[in-house]
């Protein structure tokens, strides 16, 4: 199925080309259609799947018919957990929308918000904004939400697990009625349809987490190894398996910044991204990744939704995360719309019992392999696949 059959526009058509898209992906060819139709939807899919094409291609048409927007107004409301996924998505409207005559803006915190108010000023189309600074900004008057027609919750399982849920409350309390309502997360978990229940209505719902065509092809391996041979681990095989780039994910802002210092004392150039740092800075070592400029990026996991990396071939869990479904974020971050890519897990005796949860969860064994040289003196036990926490997150 072509594009062209979906119901776009030729503006928009001529963008996608222009950006080589081809054909749709599963998402988008469900998606796309009901929400031309005004219908609400909750939609599951994974990391990689084209996920957000899905919601702004047919947003654009929506609202290119008739692009007017009065000062301080907005007309689609994008929800977001990070600053990184706003300003991804935003640049995506950018992409998408180039022929378009419509403005869209990214608002989060981190940041002086002056600009963003500012920007207000002459109203928005699309509005991408984390939760926080738009509460913010709308209680300052800065924006009214009177002439809203459409809302997105984006990655929504995300917002729920940092905690948002209050504000994301209060926000659909200011919302007009009616209006569209579209959901996106990679998982529904009961909090997620809880929510969904109470803001959407007769919703068209579409999962497309198990097509195999989007499927992600990660290769999953770890090595166990004792924790202070963790960096210098990591610059052997940095070195001797000769890696051009790897995105390695870390528990704490003080540990990427050691991280970052133990790798350069051994001549590997690598940078940190984390909530301690601004986000002008942030932004840069983001674009320097994704450019090439820099090959080595420490993250720690806070970040790991908002990256979005073309053709990512490795991910590193040096510190493996306390939720399986972490992990599962992590990882995602390679192996985008159906390409191939690594994941590589340092596991230490100390890890076992999240091991044990994300194999649990992923109802597989993690292939084990052993580094000469770097073999952990502690040994780490095989899991346990039918483990369950004994204190499960509410």
């Amino acid at each position: 199925m072509p594009f062209s059959a979906l119901g776009l526009s030729e503006p928009i058509l001529q963008a996608i080309r222009e950006l080589g898209y081809e054909k749709p992906t599963p998402i988008q060819q469900q998606a796309i259609p009901p929400i031309l139709e005004g219908r609400d939807i909750i939609a599951s899919a994974q990391t990689g799947s084209g996920k957000t094409a899905s919601f702004v291609l047919p947003l654009l048409e929506k609202l290119s018919a008739k692009p007017v927007v009065r000062a301080k107004r907005i007309r689609a409301l994008i929800l977001t957990p990070t600053r990184e996924l706003a300003i991804q998505v935003e640049a995506n409207i950018a992409r998408y929308g180039k022929h378009l005559n419509l403005h869209s803006l990214a608002m989060y915190g981190g940041v002086d918000s002056e600009p963003q108010k500012q920007a207000l000023i002459q109203g928005v189309d699309l509005l991408v904004a984390t939760p926080g600074r738009l509460l913010d900004l709308a209680h300052r008057r800065a924006l009214y939400f009177d002439e809203l027609q459409v809302l997105v919750l984006d990655e929504a399982d995300r917002m729920l697990d940092m905690g948002f849920i209050a504000d994301i409350n209060k926000i659909i309390e200011r919302l007009p009625e009616p209006r569209q309502n579209l959901l996106f997360s990679a998982t529904l978990s009961d909090q997620v349809r809880f929510l969904a229940q109470t803001a959407i209505h007769h919703p068209v719902e579409i999962s497309v987490s198990d097509n195999k065509k989007t499927k992600p092809q990660i290769d999953q391996w770890l090595i166990t190894v004792d924790k202070g041979n963790k960096s210098s681990l990591l610059s052997h095989l940095i070195n001797e398996e000769e890696w051009q780039q790897a995105l390695i994910f870390i528990q704490t802002k003080h540990g990427a910044a050691k991280l970052v210092s133990q790798l350069e004392k051994r001549g590997i150039k690598a940078d940190s991204i984390h909530g301690g740092r601004s986000q002008a800075v942030r932004t840069q070592i983001l674009d320097d990744f994704k450019t090439g400029k820099l090959s080595f990026l420490v993250a720690t996991g806070i970040a790991a939704r908002g990256l979005d990396i073309d053709e990512l071939t490795r991910v590193v869990n040096y510190d493996l995360p306390d939720e399986a479904d972490d992990y599962i974020h992590r990882i995602g971050r390679t192996g985008r719309a159906g390409a191939s890519g690594e994941a590589i897990s340092f596991v230490s005796k100390d890890d076992f019992r999240n091991l044990c949860a994300i194999e649990s969860r992923l109802n597989h064994l993690i292939t084990r392999r052993e580094i000469e040289g770097f073999e952990a003196s502690k040994v780490v036990p095989i899991s346990i696949l039918n483990y369950r926490p004994k204190h499960k997150r509410k």
